[in-house]
């Protein structure tokens, strides 16, 4: 006891020394970088030198053809990673009034410093930027937000909740904030918004960094956003809004170590502090002249174009994190209602398939009815996942899942062969024994080699290339209402989270989302998961026992799980695992396909045995 409190005492000693710095000093840094702004517009407000985009321009036509009792808008799906790039850049450049950025993640990589360049000429042409990071990872280089904060009076960044008042985490105040701040420290903000000009906004799963938009050379995400144009961006704004005004916004320049920077770089250039200069790649010089084109940008995302009525916008607030209200989230229980206004299906996408307490009460509700709805997930294997604790939690509950729940899971492949996505032209795949001619529909047409991400993953057998993991949050209720958002349906998009989503009351939409989810799931793209042929003998006991064992909070050591993946033979059709011909067209192959049976597959097992007690934080 004496020894953790001296440790204790110990940590907090250092962390003190680390946001030593008197509040009066940071005032003063932030005065100079404030003296250092330039006030120069390149553009005058009448000529904003922005080009005509046709993409733009829907925002003004929704808004223009709706009423309160019938509003109107335009949505375009960006399922494509590269997509989903150009539809941002180009927005930016199109912006005239005001641009608000709001993201978890955001890197200085080829595609986020090509949209970070992007953003200060808005600003530098008279454009309001505004851009709202979270502190763990969102463009962490205090050096780099010491140039930001001093750039333009036009550009503003804030940080959400710092939790020792700087922009960089060092690893002793990581794992303090872990043991000393457990639940403060977790209050991330995971919200995603790109705004521009109060009329056009994207929304979705997608981070600002390469392997969101396909241009990582080791793992890049399947992802999925959605551009908005029309009223509903109203509620946006507003949301917005309300993160900006929070006190745990807190501006780059009164944060310690970007202050210490201000203050020993004194005196600060007249017109802000220049960022060093990058390189810029073929594929950043490709895209750059592509998103100049609106009439370019416009063709190439107009086969994803469709005019909607209603559409609702749920996001949670900063005040999801206040001790009194650390329960409640806005966008969780809109996910519920809609679920339980179910009649039919619902096709369900997430990267990371743990249930919270709520989400698996609302399932059993469902599963009590007397025609329950089937219910179709699509979530990542433990080749493609990025975070394999996690999937260790899911693997512990597929009993759950399957029979409790009435789950129909399909987990990803780490090579699917027919998901959109744009492969880097290094990065090709090739399948052990078969030609890279007969790949060729999985192949994309963009960029070369990127930098890589933070987290590596299980080694894949057989297959090199470009490994891929699901990254979408999506649902679809009855082909009749879509969603698209950052919530993952678990446990810390409940509590921990600020999240947000995009609800589309439009059969042709739903239809449109529910094709994309389903792709994900096909043979070539997904395994299935289902339960695993039976013991020869004593069946029921084994059942019973593996029932019990999950149960447990810890020592879930039972060595038959109750479900295994599957691959569909080439010459049957999908059946479900219930079908008379399921033991006929589908082959077992095993707990973890495609993982080396190494070091991952033993830290699964001993999560799935030891684990439980993480489930509330993952």
């Amino acid at each position: 006891m004496k020894f953790r409190l001296a440790f204790a005492g110990f940590c907090a000693l250092l962390l003190s020394a680390c946001v030593s710095m008197p509040r009066a000093q940071r005032l003063q840094a932030a005065d100079h970088a404030a003296d250092a702004r330039s006030d120069v517009e390149q553009c005058l407000p009448e000529n904003p030198c922005a080009p005509f985009s046709p993409l733009r321009e829907l925002g003004e036509t929704a808004y223009s053809e709706s009423t309160p009792q019938a509003p109107r808008h335009r949505l375009v799906l960006l399922d494509r990673g590269q997509d989903a790039l150009l539809a941002r850049l180009h927005l930016i450049r199109s912006a005239r009034r005001s641009i608000e950025v709001q993201t978890f993640i955001f890197e200085r990589d080829d595609s986020g410093g090509l949209l970070l360049d992007a953003l200060m000429d808005a600003a530098r042409r008279g454009v309001k930027v505004r851009v709202m990071l979270d502190q763990l990872y969102g463009l962490s280089d205090p050096d780099l937000q010491a140039r930001l904060a001093s750039f333009h009076r036009n550009f503003e960044l804030r940080l959400y909740n710092p939790t020792f008042e700087e922009a960089r985490t060092q690893q002793l105040e990581f794992a303090a904030g872990i043991i000393f701040s457990f639940r403060r420290f977790n209050q991330r903000m995971h919200t995603k918004l790109f705004l521009v000009d109060d009329r056009v906004a994207v929304v979705g799963g997608r981070n600002l960094q390469d392997r969101y938009f396909d241009w990582s050379a080791e793992y890049n995400y399947r992802d999925r956003d959605l551009l908005v144009a029309g009223p509903v961006t109203a509620a946006m704004a507003e949301n917005f809004e309300q993160f900006w005004r929070s006190p745990r916004a807190v501006p780059a320049e009164l944060l310690v170590d970007v202050a210490s920077r201000l203050l020993e770089q004194q005196p600060l250039s007249p017109i802000g502090q220049p960022l060093p200069v990058r390189e810029r790649s073929a594929r950043v010089l490709a895209m750059s002249v592509l998103a100049s084109d609106g009439a370019r940008t416009f063709a190439r995302l107009q086969p994803y174009l469709l005019a909607v009525g209603r559409v609702e916008f749920f996001g949670d607030l900063p005040s999801k994190h206040d001790n009194e209200q650390a329960s409640r989230s806005a966008a969780s229980q809109a996910m519920r209602d809609l679920l339980v206004g179910s009649e039919r299906e619902i096709v369900l996408q997430t990267p990371y398939l743990v249930m919270s307490r709520p989400a698996r009460t609302t399932f059993r509700v469902l599963q009590r009815r007397p025609s329950p709805p089937k219910v179709l997930v699509s979530t990542n294997s433990l080749a493609a996942t990025d975070a394999f604790p996690v999937y260790a939690m899911s693997h512990k509950y597929k009993r759950l899942y399957l029979r409790e729940l009435g789950f129909q899971i399909h987990e990803f492949k780490p090579f699917p062969l027919t998901s959109p996505i744009d492969l880097a032209a290094t990065g090709a795949l090739a399948v052990e024994g078969r030609p890279p001619q007969a790949l060729g529909a999985a192949l994309g047409n963009l960029g070369s080699a990127g930098s890589g991400g933070r987290r590596r993953g299980p080694v894949p057998l057989k297959i090199a290339g470009v490994r891929v993991g699901l990254h979408a949050k999506s649902m679809v209720i009855d082909d009749r209402i879509g969603v698209v958002g950052s919530h993952n349906f678990d446990p810390r998009s409940d509590d921990y989270n600020t999240e947000s989503l995009v609800v589309v009351h439009d059969a042709v939409f739903a239809v449109a989302l529910n094709a994309s989810i389903r792709a994900d799931m096909r043979p070539e793209n997904a395994w299935l998961v289902a339960p695993r042929a039976k013991l020869p003998i004593l069946s029921g006991l084994n059942y019973s026992l593996g029932k019990l064992s999950e149960k447990l909070p810890i020592f879930d050591l039972w060595p038959f799980p109750y479900a295994t993946s599957y691959q569909l033979q080439p010459e049957c059709q999908p059946v479900p695992f219930k079908h008379p011909d399921f033991t006929r067209c589908y082959r077992d192959v095993g707990d973890f396909p495609e993982v080396d049976l190494g070091m991952k597959s033993v830290y699964t097992r001993i999560l799935t045995a030891f684990g439980a007690g993480l489930v509330p934080i993952l």
